[in-house]
């Protein structure tokens, strides 16, 4: 198994921040949520299944809470890219995965294939091995683009 440049894994850290960025931006207002969820309910049906259940208040709230931790983690990632953040980053994408793989399970939409893949994906890479003695830098080694 070859390992990651430092230089290369903090690109894929601020690759993955990027991604979740417009994946979730919608999540994170409750003006935008319901365009989102219809979105998503219509990719599900187009998909061959049902369409999503309607979210009442409090599920808008945890979808909203969820929009806005990913929003804010996504650009400390993107600002200041670590390997210590990729780990952690790694870590609950593989949470995630377990979750959306659950509900999968339990509910059988398609969809969910849409977003369960790359989240594992990401999860996957973000642990792979970096160099042997250039994990140890911990700071933002990528400058942002001007």
């Amino acid at each position: 198994m070859r390992a990651f440049s430092l230089p290369t894994y903090l690109h894929i850290v601020r690759a993955s921040a990027l991604y979740d960025l417009v994946v979730t931006a919608g999540f994170a207002t409750p003006w935008t949520f319901p365009f989102i969820h219809r979105l998503m309910s219509g990719l599900n049906e187009g998909m061959g299944a049902a369409p999503l259940p309607a979210f009442g208040p409090f599920h808008m709230l945890i979808a909203g809470l969820l929009g806005s931790i990913v929003v804010v983690w996504s650009l400390l990632r993107i600002r200041e890219p670590a390997q210590r953040l990729g780990r952690h980053d790694g870590a609950a994408r593989l949470l995630f995965s377990a979750w959306m793989a659950w509900t999968l399970h339990a509910t059988g939409a398609p969809l969910l294939w849409l977003l369960l893949v790359p989240e594992f994906a990401w999860g996957v890479i973000q642990w792979w091995p970096v160099s042997p003695g250039e994990g140890r830098r911990d700071r933002a080694l990528v400058p942002m683009a001007a």
